[in-house]
Parts: C-alpha cells; sequence; structure tokens
C-alpha cells in the first residue's frame, strides 16, 4: 500500500467517525495507530447488514446542510440501506461516470439511451449525470414501456444502450420480432446491474449488432461507475484515485493474492456524505495481473462470476447461478435463459431446470432435455429435473432477472 493511499485512508476513517455507526464500529480503535497496510487489515469489516441496522441516516457523517441527495437500496430483502451525498460526492461519481464512457470510446457525439431506473436507485440518474458532464445527448427514458422505447430509438437515432442485461435482452428480442434492427442506430450497449454469462452476451450483441461494455458499481459505493471493461474484454478497469479494492477469502476473511478468485472489498477513499471502510460486497472476482493493451492505468479485476451470498445448497451440492450459465453454454440448443426452482417434497430436495430452447418442443426438445440433466450431474453433481420451454416463455424484466427460486423456507 502506497504512504498516500494509506493517507487518504486514515482522512477516511476521521470522516467515517464523525456518524453514529462508525463512532460505534470503530470503538476503542486509534486512527493514529493505522500506520501500515497490516495495521489497516485488522480493522473490522462493514456488511450490508450493519448498515441495515444504521437505518435510517445513522451513516451520515456530516451536517444536515452539506447533504443534497440520499439514495437507497432497493430494501426488496430488509430494511433499505440509506446513503447521503453531498455536492462534491454527486460530482465524483459523474466524474468516475464520465470516465467509463470514455473507456468504451463514448463521446460527446453519441447519444446515449437511459433504460435504468430513476429516484432511490442509484442508477438512472447516475448515467445521466455521466452523460451530460461528458457533453453527450442524453436521452432519459427509465424503465418500462417498450413500444416507447423502440420509437423512441428509432427517432433519436440512440448510439449507446444503457440497460441491465435482462431488459438488454428483452429489446433486443421485440427490435427483432417487430423487424426494424435496420432502423436502429445503436453501436454500443453499457450493460451493468446484474451477472450475465457468455451465452446471453453473445445474444444481445448478435441481435442489436452492438459492442457491449460491462459497467461496474452499486448503492452503497456511489452507484455504477466505479469500473468499467474495454474494447478488449479483459476484466473491468477500476477507479483507484476515488476508491481502495481489496480481494479476501469470503470464509476466512484473508487477503488472497492476485489472480486468486474470491469477494472484493471497497473502501472509500473521498466520499464525504457516507464514507465506508473495508465494505464487503460480496461479489466475486479477482484482480488480473498485469497491464492492459488499452493502456489505461488502472487496474483490473474481472467480469464478476457470482456472489459470496447467492450460493444455494441442493442435497449435498454446492450450486452457484454462474456454474449452471457456464454449463448450459456449453450445451447446442440452450438458450441463455433459464430459471431453477427448488421444493423440499415428501422429505427430499427438488431441484427443476426451465431453460428455454429454439428446438420444436417435442421429441428433440426431450433429447435435449436428457442431455442438460447429464450435464448437469457431471459437472454440479445432482440430477434435476429438467424441462424444455420455447423461447420468451421464461419472463423477461426490466430490472435484475432472479434466476433461482428457493421454495424450501
Amino acid at each position: 500500500m502506497k504512504c498516500e493511499i494509506l493517507e487518504k485512508i486514515k482522512q477516511s476513517m476521521k470522516n467515517a467517525v464523525k456518524s453514529e455507526f462508525y463512532r460505534d464500529h470503530f470503538s476503542g480503535i486509534d486512527i493514529n495507530d493505522i500506520n501500515s497496510e497490516e495495521d489497516f487489515k485488522k480493522l473490522p469489516f462493514t456488511d450490508k447488514e450493519d448498515l441495515r441496522r444504521a437505518y435510517p441516516l445513522g451513516l451520515q457523517a456530516v451536517p444536515d446542510d452539506k447533504i443534497v441527495r440520499i439514495h437507497s437500496s432497493s430494501g426488496t430483502t430488509g430494511t433499505p440501506v440509506i446513503i447521503p451525498y453531498t455536492k462534491k460526492d454527486v460530482d465524483d461519481w459523474a466524474i468516475m461516470f464520465k470516465r467509463c464512457y470514455e473507456t468504451a470510446q463514448i463521446t460527446n457525439l453519441d447519444r446515449i439511451h437511459i433504460t435504468p431506473g430513476y429516484g432511490l436507485w442509484t442508477a438512472g440518474i447516475g448515467f445521466q449525470t455521466g452523460a451530460e458532464l461528458l457533453g453527450a445527448m442524453c436521452i432519459p427514458m427509465g424503465p418500462g414501456n417498450t413500444d416507447k422505447q423502440i420509437q423512441m430509438m428509432m427517432d433519436m437515432k440512440s448510439t449507446v444502450l444503457c440497460a441491465t442485461s435482462s431488459y438488454a435482452l428483452l429489446l433486443a428480442e421485440e427490435i427483432a420480432k417487430r423487424g426494424v434492427g435496420d432502423k436502429i442506430h445503436l453501436k454500443k450497449g453499457v450493460i451493468g446491474s446484474e451477472r450475465w454469462g457468455e451465452k446471453m452476451r453473445r445474444r444481445i450483441a448478435g441481435e442489436l449488432g452492438v459492442e457491449l461494455y460491462d459497467i461496474y458499481g452499486l448503492t452503497e459505493i456511489y452507484g455504477p461507475g466505479i469500473g468499467m471493461s474495454c474494447k478488449y474484454e479483459c476484466g473491468m478497469h477500476i477507479w483507484t484515485d476515488y476508491l481502495y479494492f481489496e480481494i479476501i477469502n469470503p470464509k476466512t476473511g484473508e487477503i488472497l493474492p492476485d489472480g486468486e478468485i474470491g469477494e472484493l472489498v471497497i473502501t472509500t477513499l473521498c466520499k464525504e456524505g457516507a464514507p465506508l471502510i473495508r465494505y464487503r460486497t460480496h461479489d466475486l472476482t479477482r484482480f488480473i495481473p498485469g497491464t492492459c493493451q488499452c493502456g489505461l492505468d488502472y487496474p483490473r479485476i474481472d467480469t464478476l462470476i457470482g456472489r459470496s451470498d447467492d450460493m444455494v445448497k441442493v442435497r449435498g451440492a454446492i450450486i452457484y447461478p454462474s456454474r449452471v450459465d457456464e454449463l448450459l453454454a456449453t450445451i447446442d440448443g440452450v438458450s441463455s435463459e433459464y430459471q431453477i426452482m427448488i421444493d423440499h417434497l415428501n422429505g427430499k430436495d427438488i431441484l427443476t431446470l426451465f431453460f428455454e430452447t429454439s428446438l420444436e418442443i417435442g421429441d428433440a426438445s426431450e433429447k435435449l432435455v436428457k442431455t442438460v440433466e447429464h450435464e448437469f450431474k457431471d459437472r454440479i453433481g445432482i440430477i434435476p429435473k429438467a424441462k424444455a420451454v420455447g423461447m420468451g416463455e421464461l419472463p423477461r424484466s426490466e430490472k435484475k432477472s432472479t434466476r433461482v427460486f428457493d421454495n424450501r423456507y
């Protein structure tokens, strides 16, 4: 850890303890004793459950007159997390987001079509402020109303689509279904908010005829825009002048060396409204060693492979959605879209895997079902009850897709 980074971390800690949450969290810790990377590694982690207990404004580290905005996590699985922002926080976020667009070689001549949601969620407004700082034409559609989305895309000649992978796929399918692909001017897609597999990526890129870029972020740490892939598709560059990143063993908390997969932990270096120290994202990735061909002087993390908390255990087998993505990607005739239903019936766990196929439902699809069941057993360790459905039959989402439904609890 460089000296200037350590000094930034110490200053961030001094700001953090002005909040009610961190005064308690760091009780008994003297910030002046943090003088090395080893000292820093002894600090306790911060987790989302900690932030929920700080609801509503226990994270606020500046007076009310400095707060210009709040954002919040969705709160769909518990108490929402409220993150207050100062004007500097908003400005810093816009600078990072502008850098993301520039990393994808998006310029002020582009027309940026924004479909993520606005409001308490960080997505829509993050994409917009970054685009405005870039000086590009911004088309702030928000989610939903697919008819209007496609009409505006054609009329405004949008060149960049910003979306979740789920909604990008829905739009791609609708454009193909309506036969208006020749009236769409999209060149690039900036996709974030959820992990997505290679098969889904190829479908979206092929049907829309665009180059795709991964953008990374989370509500607790500004929002989307803290990492971005480049044209070489070899991970995402991360903005280490604003944030400090670690990769840990999710079970032990041990720091892992470059190249090993673990959980991403982030410390804010410049955030005023709600600084976070050693925040566990639960996102699984790795640092990519070496310098990128694009020449950008920022390190990279790999494309996310899942979350340390989205694992399910069925009949002794540990299942990550990312492993199912990888498995299905190798089987011809299987689409990128699938859903897993887990039930407990008659004292036994039952896993049903629904997958879409372009084959006609019948004898051909039944052979494919057997192939899927065999590969699942071979790679993951249990036999699912596989069911083939037609293309487009599984639900599409304007936000994030839910792949696994565990009905046992």
